[in-house]
């Protein structure tokens, strides 16, 4: 049967995936120091191979150009984090990613017949198990892999960063277009914008701080209960973990061993108890003032930009140039955070900068109307 145009531009989207997963998982081995997580994402990377050479294989018969494409800025962007901020960071996003993947290829007969959707599942589930709190693993596996779930917090640490410094942008562009609606003069707006960014940045800095330590003191106290648990009743805790592990889907002697062994170091017991009865990473607890520094410096570098430009002129060059400055800043948060969503980054950061400036506008106008009313 002749391959129609739509077969190969489906065909082509499959090899840009393909290439993308090896990509991942190529970088991931490289950057893993651990030889052994190294080795499985080395054979994850393989069997990206595999693929991408199925559907190389399928464009070259129809006569297609078959050469492989760059990774997308996507990939490129994920693995760039990863280098730089550590492993962890993207894990997260490649489980959500992983997630259903297999369906990409329901009533692909070629793909079926390659067994592509049963190794996607595997990815799935051997992402999950890296990316969360254990599941069917065993042995040593379980050390390294929990030992991974350290204080950056994947996914969430991007999702923070990216929001703060949109609540800086927003806020304060909506304070200074207001004030400015208003005129009150250029000293006045001047201001405000500088005391709208301390006042967000201390309120968040500080909102950041009691919720870390509230947090961490509510799971100190319950770690601190069950390492008394664990010291007075070993015995029921290890029967509990067994428990734990069966419900996991681990068979019974498998998961009476693994409890066994856990439980034969008081430490890692604690530490994998904590995790799986209270749901809580004692290495996750996190700093209260490096939570409350970061909030701050993420809000405070938002809400400079719609000032910046008051510095140097005035009047309605600087309300222009203030709203043009943070709409660049808007769509560069709204492009970001597609690294999470998976949407497409110039819809997204378009949609930021659209929402931004509406709301700019609006009180832009609200300041007008209120600063004629009152006469200033």
């Amino acid at each position: 049967m002749k391959t129609s145009a739509a077969d190969i531009k489906r065909f082509r989207g499959y090899l840009q995936d393909e290439v993308d997963g090896m990509h991942y998982y190529a970088t991931l081995a490289t950057l893993e120091e651990d030889d052994h997580l190294a080795a499985v994402y080395r054979e994850m990377a393989t069997m990206e191979q595999r693929h991408l050479d199925l559907w190389r294989q399928q464009l070259i018969e129809a006569g297609s150009n078959a050469d492989l494409p760059r990774p997308t800025l996507r990939a490129r962007a994920l693995m760039w984090l990863a280098k730089r901020f550590g492993i962890d960071m993207v894990l997260p996003v490649l489980k959500a990613m992983e997630v259903g993947a297999d369906a990409v290829y329901a009533g692909e007969p070629i793909a079926a017949a390659a067994q592509l959707p049963a190794d996607e599942r595997t990815h799935a589930r051997v992402v999950a198990a890296l990316a969360g709190p254990l599941g069917g693993l065993s042995g040593s596996a379980i050390g390294r892999i929990e030992s991974r779930h350290r204080s950056l917090g994947g996914g969430n640490a991007l999702r923070a960063a990216v929001l703060g410094a949109n609540d800086g942008l927003t806020s304060n562009l909506a304070l200074v277009m207001g004030v400015a609606g208003a005129n009150p003069g250029h000293g006045t707006v001047v201001l405000a914008g500088i005391a709208g960014l301390l006042a967000g940045s201390f309120s968040m800095a500080l909102g950041e701080w009691i919720s870390v330590t509230s947090a961490r003191e509510a799971a100190e106290a319950q770690i601190a209960i069950e390492r008394d648990e664990i010291e007075m009743m070993p015995a029921a805790e290890q029967d509990e973990l067994t428990l734990i592990y069966r419900a996991k889907g681990v068979p019974e002697q498998q998961a009476r061993e693994l409890a066994a062994h856990v439980m034969a170091d008081r430490e890692s017991a604690l530490s994998v108890l904590a995790r799986e009865e209270l749901g809580i990473v004692p290495e996750d607890l996190g700093s209260s003032w490096t939570a409350a520094t970061s909030s701050f410096t993420l809000f405070a570098g938002g809400a400079i930009l719609p000032i910046l430009p008051f510095f140097v002129v005035e009047g309605v060059t600087a309300v222009l140039l203030s709203a043009a400055l943070t709409g660049i800043g808007l769509f560069a948060v709204g492009s970001v955070i597609t690294l999470l969503s998976g949407r497409n980054p110039i819809y997204s950061g378009m949609r930021q900068l659209v929402l931004g400036l509406v709301v700019a506008a609006i009180t832009y106008a609200t300041g007008a109307a209120v600063g004629v009313a009152a006469g200033i």
